[in-house]
């Protein structure tokens, strides 16, 4: 069993009341994790710690920032079989996807590191003679940053990395259901020489989570907020920072639609779809959702696909062959099935029956799906993928439009003009030609559209997210003036 404290200026410590709460590992249904639980004081404590760091932390030269960055990045690798015991034992996915993580969160923070130097400003050209003026890009202050379980070392890690980078403190509102991880990262920061205060974790009990981010988003310290999560709650976010007149960047759910053209290779479209799809058991905010499917490949496709699925090694997420592990819980094992009854119940087909066992879900494909069924829509966030057919490349792009939602996309096709011409047409942050919707890089832009979000993390665009842009005049002449 994992102790998951606070990290408060520099130093672990339990909550001030001494409450705690657990989280339950959902494969084995034991106690994976007893975690400190914030009230107001505890609270109250970390936003004045990251006040007191900003001032020198800002003021530090990128050079020092980047070395701690970087060190920090090579303590994560060392400590990632931690990562693998602790995340797996919260969230219940296999060991290769835990791997992953910390693989791309080490690079994220070698990512940021290179940013230090590239926060850069312009000179701007004035009409008042004598005069140097000036666009400078500055650290910001304290920043908030939340973050969810799903990807806990890659998200956790992004949230803190480019504010840290721009010269900002941050605080990090760990997830209610990995606390334990999300406090293994800032250790490793702590570890890495970052100063007392620079980077703090709070970790809660789920039914406080409302007071918690009311406090944190009100403090007149805090200057930008970062939320990764669903679009239900990002919303309550957005309300609130705006209430407060604070920036928010917001990356929110998904429903990634996949167009497999007439020309596509199905081999290769079925591979990626699959990946994209059941990668982590589709809990990812850009699994692949929807598949629309030319008309004329269909029945191709969708055998491929079945044979595909039927392929995947699911089961113990600690055994090293496993590819296919558990949900978070048998909640949202229940929450998927009842989206699948749904689609049956209104003629959906399914070509590969049905499995949940708790916490666990097999792989599904929802064929002849139709907007009257909830799966049209919402997300699943879990192992489903549904399937529709095409006659007219514009009917795919019409319905790969037709949701609210709008970050990952993908188009498969030989013909790459067309191609283009498609990825140009759908409504989202990101798309990729003949690969799948899941694809994260640290020095990429990465955010959504329409109810997905708006501003981007990863590389340069992370920078205008996390700095204030100053103008700065010198006069260096005499002026004459009217008065």
């Amino acid at each position: 069993m994992n102790q998951a404290q606070l990290l408060i200026n520099g130093t672990l410590c339990a909550a001030r009341s001494g409450a705690t709460f657990e989280r339950i590992n959902p494969v084995q249904g034991t106690v994976a994790t007893v975690a400190a639980a914030a009230q107001t004081e505890d609270v109250s404590a970390a936003l004045e710690a990251a006040a007191q760091a900003y001032p020198a932390w800002a003021a530090l030269g990128p050079s020092e920032r980047r070395q701690h960055l970087l060190k920090a990045a090579e303590l994560m690798e060392q400590r990632q079989a931690e990562f693998i015991r602790i995340a797996g034992q919260e969230t219940g996915s296999t060991e290769a996807w835990y791997g992953f993580n910390v693989m791309l969160a080490a690079n994220i923070l070698r990512e940021a590191a290179a940013m230090t130097t590239q926060v850069q400003g312009a000179l701007i050209p004035s009409d008042i003679p004598g005069n140097l003026s000036m666009a400078k890009r500055v650290p910001c202050g304290v920043v908030v940053s939340m973050a969810p379980w799903n990807a806990p070392v890659i998200l956790a890690t992004r949230a803190l990395a480019m504010p840290l980078a721009c010269g900002n403190t941050v605080i990090l509102k760990s997830s209610e259901r990995c606390p334990a991880t999300h406090l293994l990262i800032g250790q490793v920061l702590n570890e890495a020489g970052l100063p007392p205060g620079v980077v703090n974790i709070i970790s809660h009990a789920p039914e406080d989570a409302p007071a918690v981010v009311e406090q944190l988003i009100a403090h007149p310290v805090v200057k930008r907020i970062n939320f990764t999560g669903s679009t239900r709650v990002g919303r309550k976010i957005a309300v609130l920072a705006a209430q407060h007149l604070k920036p928010v960047l917001l990356e929110l759910g998904g429903k990634a639609p996949a167009i497999i053209c007439a020309d596509a290779d199905v081999e290769q479209a079925v591979a990626g779809v699959v990946f994209g799809a059941f990668f982590n058991q589709g809990q990812i905010c850009m699994s692949t959702e929807r598949l629309i499917v030319h008309e004329d490949i269909a029945e191709e496709f969708l055998a491929q696909l079945v044979a595909r699925i039927n392929g995947i090694t699911a089961g113990d997420p600690k055994a090293v062959k496993a590819a296919f592990g558990h949900l978070e819980s048998a909640e949202a094992a229940q929450r998927i099935q009842s989206l699948v009854e749904d689609a049956q119940a209104k003629g959906a087909k399914l070509p590969v029956p049905l499995q949940i066992d708790g916490a666990f879900m097999a792989p599904v494909v929802i064929a002849d799906i139709t907007p009257a069924m909830r799966l049209y829509g919402e997300e699943s966030f879990g192992p489903v993928v549904t399937m529709t057919t095409y006659g007219h490349v514009e009917e795919a792009v019409a319905l790969a439009n037709d949701t609210p939602y709008g970050l990952s996309a993908a188009v498969y096709s030989q013909d790459v003009s067309q191609a283009l011409w498609i990825a140009d047409q759908i409504d989202s942050g990101i798309c990729h030609i003949n690969g799948p919707t899941v694809s994260d890089e640290a020095q990429a832009p990465f955010g959504g559209m329409k109810e997905s979000g708006y501003g981007r993390f990863g590389g340069r665009a992370a920078i205008e997210a996390f700095t204030e842009l100053r103008w700065v005049t010198l006069q260096n002449t005499p002026r004459t003036f009217p008065l």
